[in-house]
C-alpha cells in the first residue's frame, strides 16, 4: 500500500440482480440482506433499488450503520434466531435490535488513507497528526466516522481503547471483537487483556477485510462491543 493504494467499488446492479435471481430460482421466498453503513458505501442504496424489482419475494434490506464485526454481530444473532424460529420478522427484529446497540471504536496509524478514499467523515486531524495526536474513531447515528476522543501517541491510543472497553462492559453481558489491519501483535495484546474482563461472553479476534483495509491503511486496531440482548427485549 505504500507503493500503490487499491480502490474499492460497490457491487453493480447486475451483480445484485444475479444473486437475487439465483435465490428466486432456488425457491427462496424471504431474504434478509444486511450491509455496511450507508454513510460509508452506496451498497445499501443500490441493493434497495434492485430489491424493489422482486415483488414475488420478501426482501428486507438493513443498513447496519456500521462495518466489520459491527455488521457481523447482527448477522450472527440473526442466524442464531433462525435456528429456533420460523418467523421471518422475528429474525429481522433481532438483527435490527442488535445493530442498534453496537458500539465500535478504532485507532489508526495515519488518517491519510481515510482522506484518500473520501471516508474521513467528521474526523479531523491534519494539525493533530503533526503533534502526534491520535483520534479514537467511532461511528455516529448516520453511520459516518466521528472522533470519539483524542490522545497523544500510539501507546496511549491503544490504552484508551482498553479503557473504553473496560468502562463499557462494567455492567451487563457483552460479545466483543478485537480487530486489526496489519497490527496483529498490538491487537493480540489488547485481546489478552480483554480476556480478563468478567462480563464478556464471546471474545473474537479478527483481521479486517481487504476492502476496509484499503480505506484505513495498515495499523488499525479496533474494538466492537455488542450487548447480549435479553429475549424479552426483542419482542
Amino acid at each position: 500500500m505504500d507503493i500503490e493504494v487499491p480502490t474499492t467499488s460497490l457491487p453493480s446492479p447486475s451483480e445484485i440482480s444475479n444473486l437475487f435471481n439465483r435465490l428466486r430460482d432456488a425457491h427462496v421466498t424471504h431474504v434478509l440482506s444486511m450491509h455496511i453503513s450507508s454513510g460509508l458505501s452506496g451498497t445499501y442504496e443500490t441493493v434497495c433499488q434492485v430489491a424493489k424489482e422482486y415483488k414475488e419475494m420478501v426482501i428486507e434490506v438493513l443498513d447496519s450503520k456500521a462495518l466489520s464485526m459491527g455488521l457481523g454481530f447482527p448477522v450472527l444473532e440473526a442466524a442464531r434466531k433462525l435456528r429456533n424460529s420460523t418467523d421471518f420478522q422475528d429474525v429481522v427484529n433481532v438483527a435490527k435490535t442488535v445493530s442498534q446497540h453496537i458500539k465500535l471504536y478504532f485507532v489508526l496509524s495515519t488518517l491519510e488513507y481515510l482522506k484518500r478514499g473520501g471516508r474521513i467523515g467528521y474526523v479531523s486531524g491534519t494539525i493533530g497528526e503533526l503533534l502526534n495526536i491520535k483520534p479514537i474513531i467511532s461511528v455516529n447515528s448516520e453511520g459516518k466516522y466521528i472522533t470519539s476522543a483524542k490522545v497523544r501517541g500510539r501507546d496511549q491510543s491503544l490504552k484508551k481503547l482498553y479503557d473504553i472497553l473496560l468502562e463499557t462492559t462494567l455492567e451487563g453481558r457483552y460479545n466483543v471483537a478485537i480487530v486489526h489491519g496489519g497490527a496483529e501483535q498490538e491487537a493480540r495484546n489488547l485481546w489478552e487483556k480483554a480476556r480478563e474482563l468478567p462480563n464478556i461472553n464471546d471474545l473474537l479476534f479478527n483481521q479486517i477485510s481487504p476492502v476496509m483495509g484499503v480505506h484505513t491503511g495498515p495499523g488499525l486496531v479496533g474494538i466492537i462491543i455488542s450487548p447480549v440482548i435479553a429475549p424479552q427485549s426483542l419482542d
